[in-house]
């Protein structure tokens, strides 16, 4: 084992990875990073350090080298944490056109065991081996593509809800009561009271938005559903918009500029993450094809799948009709029993409500509507629903100091994930994903 030293000291990061080109020949520089590859060629030693931001050269030569750097890389291992301080040279067939002669190394930190598997190697492990150590996983230039990109989605949200004067907002995740139907919820002890892990954030809101009247949301929600699917989670990052003033028209509307946007700007940003996943992303044009949920039926007609009219679509009927539309569209104008309490009937037939939902392919991203913004209509459906009214008190009273008509969406962020690098399994773009069989790490 060559000699650890843990303390930095006085040493401290002057360049990145990517930052070590020819423009910077004879400087004196210092990078850290993790031994990645290692190589002897003659009395030569070329190592590959990588950082955050990519690779770089370094290398020794056992004759001109300094002394004490030979000896330090001797018994170097892989996947060793370690500093370089050193000179810039031009090298053609080094990353980026440059490497590295040190004239100090500073080894941090040295593996004490054999990683289970080769974050590098050709075989590709299990998905649940990987997860199992998520870190060791996150080496492979795969899994930061994946996670590099996802930075960029979360960033380019936030731009642009803040560019159309939205407002961000944190609710509350711990809730005292199964107010929102639908998917089980987790409960918990509230010091001695029951709680629950809320599911989503819709009615504070769509309270919030009767004030701010433009507010998102980018947090986890948590859902009890006992099944396990290459596309559901347990606890999952969910994008809330909420806004005042309009009806479901105006937030398609928004929504699908936002995910034309977001794909422009992965376009720009991350060429070589999309070019490691081999990924090709073509913007989508506006306006998006919007089919009804009554035309859904009727194209399904012609396939051996069968929906009953007011059921909701199951995974074959999607599959079905996402071959007429393998991209982005809409199902719209949804059976009003099928959708939740607060979603508004359309005045000309209660029976269809105003809402959408936004597919990709067999996927549903974002599911969306007008609210209900009338107290007496929204208690009538509470009851509809079989819900237990008082646990809406709290609720219900806003609408009595005045609630503007407003509507809005929640978009699961991981399942935009999955589409935009063509992901089929969700826990793969997910740092450390909760499901049924999975706590730990």
């Amino acid at each position: 084992m060559s000699k650890v030293s843990e303390d930095l000291n006085e040493w401290r990061r002057t360049c990145y990875s990517t930052d070590v080109t020819p423009d910077l020949e004879s400087k004196e520089i210092t990078v850290f990073g993790r031994v990645m590859t290692r190589r002897e060629q003659g009395g030569i030693t070329f190592l590959i350090l990588q950082d955050m931001k990519g690779i770089v050269q370094v290398t020794i030569h056992r004759d001109k080298s300094p002394k004490e750097v030979v000896e330090d890389i001797k018994n170097l291992e892989l996947h060793s944490v370690i500093g370089i301080k050193g000179s810039v040279k031009s090298m053609p067939k080094a990353p980026h056109g440059a490497e590295i002669n040190p004239s100090k190394i500073k080894i941090l930190s040295q593996p004490k065991t054999k990683l289970p598997f080769d974050p590098h190697g050709r075989i590709e492990q299990s998905i649940d081996k990987r997860l199992d150590l998520r870190v060791i996983d996150l080496l492979r230039p795969r899994s930061q593509a994946i996670f590099k990109i996802r930075n960029v989605v979360l960033e380019v949200m936030r731009q642009f809800f803040h560019d159309e004067d939205f407002l961000e907002i944190n609710t509350p995740k711990i809730i005292s009561s199964a107010t929102e139907g639908g998917a089980a919820l987790f409960p918990l002890l509230y010091y001695d009271k029951e709680a629950f892990l809320a599911q989503s954030p819709q009615l504070y809101k769509e309270q919030l938005s009767s004030i701010f009247e433009k507010v998102f949301e980018i947090a986890p929600i948590f859902r009890a559903e006992p099944f396990r699917t290459l596309r559901h989670l347990s606890e999952a990052i969910s994008v809330d918009v909420e806004q005042a003033y309009v009806t479901y028209v105006d937030v398609m509307e928004l929504l699908e500029r936002m995910i034309q946007h977001i794909v422009i700007s992965l376009n720009e940003k991350c060429k070589d993450e999309l070019s490691i996943l081999n990924v090709k992303l073509d913007p989508p044009q506006l306006p998006l094809k919007q089919v009804t949920y009554d035309e859904v039926l009727k194209a399904l007609e012609k396939t051996d799948v069968k929906i009953e009219w007011g059921d909701d679509l199951s995974t074959a009927s999607l599959k079905e009709i996402s071959k007429q539309f393998p991209q982005y569209y809409f199902i719209i104008d949804w059976p009003t029993t099928s959708k939740a309490f607060y979603i508004k009937p359309k005045t000309a037939n209660q029976e269809l409500c105003e809402s959408f939902d936004l597919m990709c392919g067999p996927i549903e991203l974002v599911s969306g509507g007008t609210r209900i913004s009338n107290r007496e209509d929204l208690a009538k459906r509470i009851a509809e629903k079989g819900l237990e009214p008082k646990n809406f008190d709290y609720h219900l009273k806003i609408f009595d100091y005045g609630m503007p008509p407003h509507a809005g969406f929640g978009l699961g962020l991981d399942r935009l994930i999955m589409m935009l690098t063509n992901i089929e399994n969700i826990r793969e773009v997910v740092l450390f994903p909760r499901d049924p069989q999975r706590l730990t790490p």
